[in-house]
């Protein structure tokens, strides 16, 4: 499974019909903190960037987009859903203005800002990350008239309208490419494997139920795959630490790791650098981060990418053509290209044919409901 044109995907996917209220979901924060964005929004008393910097007829739909932890710039999970919601700018009639937080405890308070704006008028608040989830139960009961997306998280309210995902598939995928790669003496860009290796790894973020889909699939992945491989689990605590994402898979290749799977933010950029540092591989996260985190091209196997890019961009579609849906979650997965394991940009051509297939075969068997995968770690 290779890069698929998000264009494309975007097509094929805005269709993707919403469920009843699902179980949770979620996905990892940003990087930098505290990094407001420049321009004060007329209005509004938060600090924002315009997309424009002007104000448009009233016909124009206007998006306020808040960001997870740290906001943009960690080349994943806040960088996708920009992505998606520039996209949007170019295809409609639409501006955005973005918020950037540095703390969980400041989500409100922008969520509010945005509903509460008269000039513009937000047709659409989006707040990105599953951490929001708190906060914007308490605001979308305080503004009921104004529409609020999230991503990563459900809110069961009646003007939320909630986007999730299936990251224990995508995550599965790559767990069987880890197990298949260290059980066999392979060398590609600045990494190799050691074949009597016996374990991989995971750096998780914040611990959480969304995060521990990420592990679950990943575990099951690899243990499907050869039931003597351990995976070595460390959570950070943070989406923005590099420091301590590089100590923690440090520590794991030197107790063997020869491949580290993250879900971790701007925290994962350091394990990136510890696969450097041993001359060992890793797994990127949300995007293609061989692309994002090009310095690391030469050791990222691959990213499982998550089309957060299109929850944004479809949401905000919907609001221009006047069916955006609240009171309803929407759930992407393998089987709509929501989540994939996508080959690293430089690594691709080196990985053997034989376990791409394995990935492509296991892919097919979790759309076909042959297999299931866990979305909890014991139960992997």
């Amino acid at each position: 499974m290779s890069n698929f044109d998000r264009r494309e995907f975007i097509k094929a996917t805005a269709g993707a019909g919403a469920i009843g209220l699902a179980g949770l979901a979620g996905c990892t924060g940003g990087p930098s903190g505290g990094d407001e964005t420049e321009t004060t929004t007329e209005g509004s008393s938060g600090t924002t960037e315009d997309s424009e910097g002007t104000t448009t007829g009233s016909d124009t739909t206007h998006v306020g987009m808040v960001y997870a932890t740290g906001g943009l710039g960690d080349g994943s999970f806040n960088d996708q859903a920009q992505s998606g919601i520039q996209q949007a700018r170019e295809d409609f009639d639409l501006e955005f203005s973005e918020s950037q937080p540095g703390a969980v405890s400041e989500f409100g308070n922008y969520q509010q800002q945005y509903a509460g704006s008269s000039n513009p008028d937000y047709d659409l608040v989006s707040c990105i990350g599953y951490l929001h989830a708190d906060s914007l139960s308490e605001t979308a009961a305080n503004y009921p008239e104004q529409d609020f997306q999230i991503v990563d998280e459900t809110v069961d309210a009646d003007n939320v309208g909630s986007y999730v995902f299936r990251e224990h598939e995508g995550s599965y995928l790559v767990g069987v490419l880890a197990a298949h790669l260290t059980s066999m003496s392979f060398s590609a860009g600045a990494g190799s494997t050691k074949p009597d290796s016996t374990n991989v790894g995971f750096v998780g973020g914040r611990e959480s139920a969304l995060i521990q889909k990420f592990e679950a699939g990943f575990t099951a992945g690899v243990k499907a795959t050869n039931d003597d491989i351990d995976v070595q689990t460390s959570y950070i605590g943070s989406f923005n630490d590099t420091t301590a994402g590089q100590e923690a898979a440090l520590s794991m290749y030197n107790s063997g790791s020869d491949i580290v799977f993250h879900a971790a933010g701007n925290t994962g950029t350091g394990v990136f650098q510890a696969a450097q540092d041993k001359g060992r591989f890793a797994i990127g996260v949300d995007r293609d981060q061989s692309v994002t985190k090009s310095s690391y091209a030469d050791v990222i196997l691959a990213s499982m990418v998550k089309r957060v890019d299109t929850a944004v961009y479809n949401a905000a579609e919907a609001k221009v053509n006047g069916n955006f849906e609240t009171g309803t979650t929407t759930t992407l997965g393998l089987q709509d290209d929501g989540v994939a394991c996508v080959y690293g940009d430089q690594l691709e051509s080196e990985i053997p044919e034989d376990v791409r297939t394995a990935v492509s075969d296991a892919r097919q068997s979790i759309i076909d409901g042959d297999t299931s995968v866990p979305q909890n770690p014991s139960d992997a």
